[in-house]
């Protein structure tokens, strides 16, 4: 069990909830009070090894306020090189647990560090997300090379987009502009050639798309 608990404002409480859609309840601390609080877990989690880490994310993310779950996310980014390929697995589950685009894009950054250091996992790690039931996992197969710039993996990029050409899902049409944008600006004429290619694009992926053409 981790001795930490959160210190909260319950007059920002409502508001915060408010603007989740009132899907979740808040303590009420913003950004900087919460990431103050939090330094000493976070300085505490230096000795731990995988196991320890998972242990800790898995005991904040089940607590009902959402502080905590922002709190194992910023664990698990923090200390993301020491999780091999099973600990990655299991951190991709949480994608689907309590799921909105605050936890799910900032669980892809985790994914991201683990494939800097271990790039040739890209294939399995994007399959842990792509053509899966949940649209959650699939915006992170779309979204999950957003920081590869010239690296990124064009035919990997492509599949995740055009599984999800006619979706209509908003954090899907999305996702596929803000892969396209981000891309864009490395190669902008692959961008435009892919959206003349896809007529299909929903005009919010075009639009997000297009925005550094």
């Amino acid at each position: 069990m981790l001795d930490f608990q959160f210190i909260g404002d319950p007059q920002n409480a409502q508001a915060m909830s408010a603007y989740m859609r009132n899907q979740f309840p808040f303590i009420g601390l913003k950004s900087p009070q919460r990431k103050t609080q939090e330094k000493p877990l976070l300085q505490q989690a230096k000795a731990w090894d995988q196991s320890q880490l998972l242990d800790a994310f898995a005991e904040l993310y089940a607590k009902p306020e959402r502080e905590y779950q922002y709190a194992a996310l910023a664990l698990a980014r923090k200390y993301a090189t020491r999780f091999n390929f099973d600990g990655i697995q299991t951190l991709a589950r949480y994608v689907t647990v309590k799921s909105w685009w605050d936890t799910v894009d900032n669980l892809r950054p985790i994914f991201w560090i683990y494939l800097q250091h271990h790039y040739e996992d890209m294939p399995k790690v994007w399959a842990l997300f792509f053509g899966q039931d949940d649209f959650w996992l699939r915006r992170v197969a779309i979204t999950l090379q957003l920081s590869a710039k010239s690296e990124t993996d064009l035919h990997l990029l492509t599949q995740a987009i055009e599984y999800d050409l006619i979706t209509d899902e908003f954090f899907i049409q999305k996702a596929i502009g803000w892969a396209l944008r981000q891309y864009a600006r490395g190669n902008a004429q692959w961008v435009k050639a892919f959206i003349h290619a896809h007529p299909e694009l929903s005009k919010l992926a075009v639009r997000e798309a297009s925005k550094h053409l």
